[in-house]
């Protein structure tokens, strides 16, 4: 898969300077009135390529470093998670049975009438 990427990356150079040097002829653009660039064709395309390239790359490595936060908070969430179903269970200690004699206080409700 990598010889076929270099492949496709030396042609795809191969052709774009073949074609910088057939066009390598100056052109005149006009940026606002009164204001005129000589520049060579290549450099201008790749100017414009390179104006609606960096706000998209950047845009994307924005998006990419925001799903990445939040993926590593929730796989951090997962591991905590997964912790915590895999501790060990504590021992529950037996409850004691109720006697009758620890019923309520007798004193507290009494039924005597002063």
């Amino acid at each position: 898969m990598g010889i076929l990427r270099t492949i496709i990356w030396v042609l795809l150079t191969a052709v774009l300077v073949i074609f910088a040097m057939a066009n390598w002829i100056p052109v005149t653009v006009t940026i606002w009135p009164g204001q005129v660039l000589d520049t060579k064709l290549p450099v201008l395309i790749l100017a414009s390529f390179l104006i609606g390239m960096v706000p998209m790359w950047i845009a994307l490595r924005t998006t990419r470093w925001s799903l990445k936060r939040r993926l590593d908070s929730s796989e951090r969430q997962l591991a905590d998670m997964r912790a915590l179903a895999n501790r060990p269970a504590e021992p529950v200690a037996p409850a004691t049975p109720v006697s009758a004699s620890a019923s309520a206080p007798s004193d507290l409700f009494s039924t005597d009438k002063p």
